[in-house]
């Protein structure tokens, strides 16, 4: 799998692997060459969602000219939530 292959194509693989791999019925070799195929398809996910992400920011960075972005990598704040608020809710 050297070319290049689209967000939605590998996530698309992924749920096919899974459902496979669900199933019960691949040999331990099979479900071995599905794991690797499945790992790579995450890599690859992933890679593609941090790029979209980096992306995104420097947009939002030259709209609002106050996001910080150091090395292309974006900067991140914690998620901060308090149990009174959900309580409330």
């Amino acid at each position: 799998m050297t070319e290049e292959i689209s967000f939605e194509k590998a996530f698309e693989r992924l749920d096919e692997i899974l459902q496979k791999m669900n199933e019960g019925k691949v040999s331990l070799d099979s479900s071995l060459k599905l794991f690797e195929e499945a790992n790579f398809l995450i890599k690859t996910c992933n890679k593609k969602l941090i790029s979209a992400e980096q992306k995104i920011e420097t947009l939002i960075k030259d709209r609002n000219s106050n996001l910080e972005v150091m090395e292309n990598i974006p900067q991140t704040k914690d998620f901060e939530y308090s149990k009174d608020a959900i309580m409330d809710s």
